[in-house]
């Protein structure tokens, strides 16, 4: 069953979804975690249910990395999305520490990505449906720049500030 939640947040309301799990603390699997206005974000569906107490784990986690206390999530995926490529280049922006940036280019070659497959590289991270928990935002353009954020630039800009800034790229 696909449970869902809102929260408030500095980025704005954020949306959670949820897959019911037998693992996962208060027993729901984070599928996806999406801003208003997000390019490809979920929004709420016919049959889902909302349930903000299948979400107190992950609220409580949110709220500390917000509030500077928290660098690493510790958080149950929900199962099944996207592709192998997808979960291959979501997988390594796990691996990419808190305070720190990593490039587009620096990422694909850790991951085994020929130069010709950056650009694919890039549209899996933007299909990442799990803003700031998975940390697509620490991935900027190789001169510092920063590149692409389906929750938009403010946004990544903001969770770059709240980590202390940009070293690393």
């Amino acid at each position: 069953m696909t449970v869902y939640a809102t929260m408030d947040s500095p980025l704005g309301e954020l949306l959670l979804v949820g897959e019911e799990s037998a693992t996962a603390a208060g027993g729901t699997a984070l599928a996806s975690l999406s801003v208003p206005g997000q390019k490809g974000g979920a929004v709420v569906q016919d049959g889902w249910h909302h349930a903000p107490g299948a979400f107190d784990e992950i609220v409580r986690q949110v709220q500390a990395y917000f509030g500077g206390e928290l660098t690493h999530f510790d958080v149950e995926y929900a199962a099944g999305a996207g592709t192998d490529f997808q979960r291959r280049v979501w997988e390594a922006l796990d691996g990419i520490p808190y305070g720190t940036t990593t490039s587009y280019g620096k990422l694909a070659e850790g991951i085994g990505v020929s130069r010709a497959g950056v650009r694919a590289l890039g549209t899996a991270i933007g299909r990442n449906p799990l803003l700031v928990v998975r940390p697509c935002h620490r991935v900027i353009g190789a001169d510092g720049s920063l590149a692409g954020y389906a929750g938009g630039l403010d946004r990544k800009r903001q969770l770059l500030d709240l980590e202390g800034g940009r070293a690393g790229a």
